[in-house]
């Protein structure tokens, strides 16, 4: 079974913050309604990673916005061992609507622990779709929600800036697999190939005015040696 265990032996969380990117937290109106002895904590912890806090009608518990991605969840806080067929339902419906969708479930006796795991092979859900993660209770859970959409927009920021960093390479590339083909025409060394005329080319090769137009306009113009693709 796909969960993320805690650590049975803390008692209390850590209530640490989270370096790096913030975002948004969407609330759903009727789980303010439901738990308002824990809107506070969840304010100032929120505050205190820089999420803003919006109440908003959605059908999952909560949506985070982070470094651009969303990720939904559902927060079961009352785990009645006698009534959970209206969990799975509900979770069967979300997970099909959202690409990264977690369960966080509050289940702080062996007995809760017991019917989770029973209920979960009774349901017949697919592991890992969506993940659950067994929290000891309310406080604990938050942190793990933030933690979770944290991670995840930290590692799709962390993925941008490779490929941004992989682009600039491949601009560096072209960049001087161009300026190489310029040095060669005779009369045009490194320090003033950037300044190579149309008409300089033109004097010192056998290429088309097109070709010669092409070379200079690529060391001249920002717009067209950025371009993905030169024609």
């Amino acid at each position: 079974m796909d969960m993320h265990l805690s650590d049975s032996s803390t008692s209390a969380p850590s209530h640490a913050t989270l370096s790096g990117t913030g975002g948004v937290c969407l609330m759903r109106n009727a789980w303010k309604g439901e738990h308002p002895s824990v809107i506070n904590f969840i304010s100032s912890f929120l505050s205190a990673n820089s999420f803003r806090l919006n109440f908003v009608p959605i059908a999952p518990d909560f949506i985070f916005n982070c470094g651009g991605l969303s990720v939904a969840f559902v927060f079961v806080t009352n785990w009645d061992c006698n009534n959970v067929s209206l969990i799975f339902s509900r979770v069967q419906k979300l997970r099909t609507q959202f690409a990264r969708f977690y369960v966080i479930i509050t289940l702080p006796a062996k007995q809760q622990i017991d019917s989770f795991i029973q209920s979960y092979f009774k349901f017949e859900m697919v592991i890992g779709k969506p993940t659950f993660v067994p929290v000891q209770d309310i406080e604990m859970g938050f942190e793990k929600m933030v933690k979770i959409a944290h991670s995840s927009g930290v590692y799709k920021q962390q993925k941008i800036g490779e490929k941004l960093k992989a682009e600039r390479k491949q601009l560096v590339q072209g960049m001087n697999f161009y300026l190489k083909v310029v040095t060669s025409i005779p009369g045009v060394d490194n320090h003033d190939a950037n300044a190579a005329s149309k008409d300089q080319i033109l004097e010192n090769t056998d290429l088309s005015a097109e070709k010669a137009e092409m070379i200079s306009r690529f060391l001249r113009d920002p717009k067209f040696y950025s371009s993905p693709k030169i024609t």
